[in-house]
């Protein structure tokens, strides 16, 4: 069973593959997708998570290149990559574990065969540099 942050979490990752898809206003797409979302979701965190990440692409670039190895995201590993960096780095009420673990799932889900280890393996790599202190101790 999912929780409603979890689906905040499909929301923004079907946003962001929308986004990354067809390059449209992130605000008319989230515009969309809030109107068509059914209940039990976490619009107040959607809302914390996609229009963020679509204006700090940038930026979570920045953060992934020192543990990128090169290879070529799908759109969906790149969303679920984006995800989990913006959380890892800006949603420090959220812990690293769980960032991981949802983004695996996500990747998982919605990912190419196996497209899960690389993101586990990536985010495994960012936690410490952006939760140094929590992953030390975790």
């Amino acid at each position: 069973m999912t929780s409603p942050r979890n689906r905040a979490r499909r929301l923004a990752l079907q946003a962001l593959y929308q986004w990354i898809m067809s390059e449209n206003d992130p605000r008319e797409i989230a515009k969309q997708l809030r109107e068509d979302a059914g209940g039990r979701i976490d619009l107040d965190y959607f809302d914390r998570l996609f229009p963020a990440i679509s204006e700090s692409r940038s930026e979570l670039q920045q953060h992934l290149e020192p543990v990128l190895d090169g290879r070529r995201l799908d759109p969906v590993e790149q969303a679920v990559i984006w995800l989990g960096t913006f959380e890892l780095a800006g949603q420090p009420d959220v812990p690293y574990r769980v960032v991981i673990d949802e983004s695996v799932e996500l990747a998982k889900v919605f990912g190419a065969t196996d497209s899960y280890k690389y993101v586990n393996a990536v985010l495994d790599k960012l936690a410490p540099r952006l939760r140094g202190d929590e992953a030390a101790a975790g």
